[in-house]
């Protein structure tokens, strides 16, 4: 039996995420491997570095912080997030990465990001939080419209939510049987047709096959949340998700909102601990 942790996006409605993460390392909660997409990898990279508490602090620190997030950033540097900031001031300086933990950590831990040359999602396995690995993560959260596509790897990449939201099948190939994951929306919630199918014509003008996909990615989306609620009914998945509507903005700056969907994720986890400990505990 191969334990898998499965990490939706959906940028800030991450600090749902982050609540239960926090509470599955305080029980000692661990996997044998870890895929993310978009917001789940840049916070749920602290699961593996066991920093419980770390993206809470320096997300309501920060969220205010023009080079964190802002639209002057978005004009200056091209990504409305702060590449520079984000992936190493405040990981190297502020509130330091615990990089040697992340290394030493058993865990495989995988990352989710767009090709931009075919449409597909390809997926790094990060093992020391080094430059390289850090590239994938900033390419799997580089949301399009609003971000630069990041080249690693002799890749050009952005957000892997624009092809695989929710990456349960790729644990599946690796081996992983027994997996959790833990959304951002609540179980009725089905996403609609894209209203900014311009602005990804023009923003991705140069990728126009990416452009099309964004705007059938509602149907993606809603196919994988079914498959997933049918292999929950099934006992095949555990899923932890908000019981409704997060009511959160993706670029949410308000340190109290930031806390309330923290505190949502938390109180989520709780309630659910012992059915997720007999779930993996189970033959």
């Amino acid at each position: 039996m191969k334990k898998g942790l499965i990490l939706e996006g959906g940028a800030m409605r991450g600090m749902f995420t982050c609540g239960v993460l926090d509470v599955l390392m305080e029980n000692n909660i661990v996997f044998d491997g870890m895929v993310g997409i978009s917001a789940g990898v840049v916070f749920g990279c602290n699961y593996k570095s066991k920093q419980i508490g770390r993206a809470l602090r320096y997300i309501k620190k920060y969220s205010k912080d023009p080079r964190f997030c802002s639209f002057r950033s978005l004009i200056k540097t091209g990504d409305i997030y702060g590449a520079d900031f984000c992936y190493h001031q405040i990981p190297d300086v502020l509130d330091p990465f615990d990089r040697e933990t992340f290394k030493n950590d058993p865990m495989e831990f995988y990352v989710g990001a767009t090709d931009l040359s075919n449409g597909e999602c390809v997926f790094h396995l990060c093992t020391d939080a080094g430059e390289t690995d850090v590239q994938w993560m900033r390419a799997s959260a580089s949301m399009p419209a609003v971000s630069k596509p990041v080249h690693v790897d002799g890749y050009t990449l952005l957000d892997g939510g624009i092809s695989d939201s929710i990456p349960y099948e790729f644990m599946e190939s690796k081996g992983y049987d027994r997996n959790v994951a833990v959304l951002t929306q609540p179980a009725d919630f089905v996403k609609n047709k894209t209203k900014a199918g311009l602005i990804y014509n023009i923003s991705l003008r140069k990728y126009p096959d990416i452009a099309k996909m964004m705007s059938t990615r509602h149907g993606m989306y809603n196919s994988q949340t079914q498959t997933i609620k049918d292999k929950e009914a099934a006992g095949e998945i555990f899923v932890i998700r908000p019981p409704e509507s997060l009511g959160i903005k993706r670029t949410e700056k308000d340190p109290a909102e930031l806390e309330r969907v923290y505190r949502m994720g938390r109180k989520e986890a709780e309630k659910r601990l012992e059915d997720l400990k007999k779930y993996l505990e189970k033959n």
